[in-house]
C-alpha cells in the first residue's frame, strides 16, 4: 500500500516499526486495526465500481457512509468513500484508490472511532497530517475540505466508549484546525450546524447520540452550498 509507504518514509522509518513508533504503541497500547470484514467488503465494492475521475469525494466513517450524498447532489459526480467503523488508520491504508481518481474536491471527516478507541491525540493527528499531504501530492488539483469531528449527544449513546467524549472532541478539532492552516486549506466547523447551546448534537438529529438523521444531511448539504464550499 503506497500510502502506508508514504507515511513511514515521512516520518524517517527505515521500515515499517520504526523505534518510537513502537515505544509509543507499547507504552499506549495503540490499537491500530481497522481491516475487518466490512471494511474489505467496502473496499471490494470500491475497486469494482467504474472509476470516476474529477468527482467530489466524501471521504471517511460511517457518519459520512451513511449520506445520500449522489441524491442530495443531483447532477453532480459524486463518490461516497465513508467505511462504518473507519479510523485515520484505515483512511491512510485506502488513498492510493482515492487519489488515482484525481477528485475535483474533496470532503475529509474522521477522527471519532479514534478517539472511542482511546487513541493518543497526537497520533491522530499525526495520521490525519500524513492523510492531507497524501492527497495533495499525490492528486495536487483536488481541493481538500476539511471538516470538524461532530458533537455526541451522550444520553442517547449506549456503549461506554462513546461517554465522556464532549472534551476530546473539543481538543481534536483544534488540532485538526491547525492542520487546515499549516496546508492553507478550509477548515469547516461543522458544530455551527449540529451543536446545541451546550455544544452537544442536537438531540432531534440523531437518534443514537452519534450517527445523523437522514435530515441532517440536508442541512450539511445546505450549509456546505451556503458557504460555496459546494
Amino acid at each position: 500500500m503506497k500510502a502506508v509507504a508514504y507515511f513511514f518514509k515521512r516520518i524517517g522509518c527505515a521500515a515499517l516499526l520504526c523505534v518510537g513508533f513502537v515505544s509509543a504503541a507499547v507504552a499506549q497500547k495503540i490499537d491500530s486495526s481497522y481491516n475487518n470484514t466490512y471494511y474489505q467488503g467496502r473496499m471490494e465494492l470500491f475497486n469494482t465500481l467504474p472509476l470516476q475521475k474529477k468527482a467530489i469525494v466524501f471521504l471517511g466513517n460511517s457518519i459520512t457512509e451513511r449520506g445520500a450524498w449522489g441524491e442530495l447532489l443531483p447532477g453532480v459526480k459524486v463518490m461516497n468513500r465513508g467505511i462504518g467503523g473507519d479510523n485515520t488508520f484505515g483512511v491512510l491504508a485506502r488513498l492510493d484508490g482515492i487519489v488515482k481518481a484525481e477528485p475535483r474536491r474533496l470532503f475529509l471527516l474522521i477522527g471519532i472511532n479514534d478517539l472511542s478507541r482511546g487513541l493518543p491525540r497526537e497520533v491522530i493527528l499525526e495520521n490525519y497530517d500524513h492523510i492531507v499531504a497524501y492527497i495533495r501530492t499525490h492528486s495536487p488539483k483536488t481541493k481538500i475540505y476539511i471538516q470538524s469531528v461532530l458533537p455526541l449527544y451522550e444520553p442517547f449513546t449506549t456503549a461506554a466508549y462513546l461517554k465522556n467524549k464532549k472534551d476530546s472532541i473539543l481538543q481534536l478539532n483544534v488540532g485538526i484546525r491547525k492542520i487546515a492552516e499549516k496546508y492553507g486549506l478550509p477548515y469547516i466547523n461543522l458544530h455551527e450546524i449540529f451543536a446545541d447551546a451546550n455544544g452537544d448534537l442536537v438531540k432531534e438529529l440523531t437518534a443514537d447520540g452519534i450517527h445523523l438523521k437522514p435530515a441532517a444531511y440536508v442541512i450539511w448539504v445546505d450549509f456546505l452550498k451556503k458557504r460555496k464550499y459546494l
